[in-house]
């Protein structure tokens, strides 16, 4: 093969790739944007846990929103104290104040309250009881008690207690909405944690069909509509309702009549501490 003819190959294509790469070289100088570089020093201070809890997509949107001022670095649920003033000396702002939000369980029929009308026998799964018998229990609204919600958990907050009922730790939950997508019943929410008066109950029955079932259903009797603040619960298909817009005016007198104990005052994970202890002394 002529020599030449393969230098002069070589040289043109040195020569095109010499080309394109000062091409694109001037491109990103032109166009490349800058970025704080705060954001990232924001992000490494961030747990990764990505978890949304914060509002957004991650730790990164979070760390960008913080920069730009649109949250406080209290914002982030995740973060400890140290790491969140941490953030806040870094940006020059107040480390703010965020309104802890944590998951609760709409359901307090444990296996000591809620009749069981089957026994389940295959994988180990909530969604799938469901699939298979609707759940095993008598209130078919009711936990099924074989811990998705736990096992989808990633931080920890949440324990099954003698029951086969699942306990939220509030100082472990992140209100990443884990467990919400978990649970085939749809029976977890996420509130505030300054909302403390909660209905343990979803019930699909009325009245004495419902306390046939579960012995802490809602059964619809209204006394808690009369003891509360006007406004604050209301019957809706036959379960008690709150209406968390007008949560200031609640208090515990909302819970004093009522006749199964399905509406609580919940003060940490407080409410559920002494079944959990009445079952610890049974076994």
């Amino acid at each position: 093969m002529d020599v030449t003819l393969i230098l002069t190959s070589v040289a043109i294509l040195g020569g095109v790739g010499l080309t394109f790469g000062t091409l694109i070289a001037l491109a990103n100088a032109k166009l490349k944007v800058w970025e704080d570089p705060r954001i990232s020093a924001v992000e490494e201070a961030l747990p990764g846990a990505n978890c949304g809890a914060c509002g957004f997509a991650g730790c990164r949107a979070f760390a960008e929103a913080a920069v730009n001022g649109t949250v406080a670095p209290a914002g982030c649920t995740v973060m400890g104290d140290a790491d969140r003033e941490d953030v806040a000396a870094l940006l020059g702002v107040a480390a703010g104040e965020a309104n802890k939000q944590v998951a609760r369980l709409l359901c307090a029929g444990g296996s000591d309250v809620a009749r069981k009308k089957a026994s389940y026998f295959g994988v180990d799964s909530c969604a799938a009881a469901v699939a298979v018998t609707g759940g095993g229990k008598g209130c078919t609204w009711g936990c099924v008690g074989l811990s998705d919600c736990a096992v989808a958990c990633d931080f920890d907050a949440i324990a099954m207690n003698a029951f086969g009922l699942p306990v939220v730790d509030p100082a472990k939950c992140t209100s990443c909405g884990d467990c919400v997508d978990a649970c085939p019943l749809d029976l977890f929410t996420i509130m505030p944690l300054d909302h403390k008066l909660l209905v343990q109950c979803k019930n699909l029955l009325e009245g004495d069909a419902a306390e046939e079932v579960c012995a802490v259903a809602c059964t619809a009797c209204a006394r808690c509509v009369q003891d509360a603040a006007p406004g604050l619960i209301e019957i809706k298909n036959g379960l008690a309702v709150v209406d968390y817009e007008k949560v200031e005016t609640a208090n515990p007198d909302a819970i004093a009549r009522c006749p199964t104990g399905a509406i609580v005052w919940v003060e940490g994970a407080q409410f559920a501490s002494i079944r959990e202890l009445a079952g610890s002394e049974a076994g």
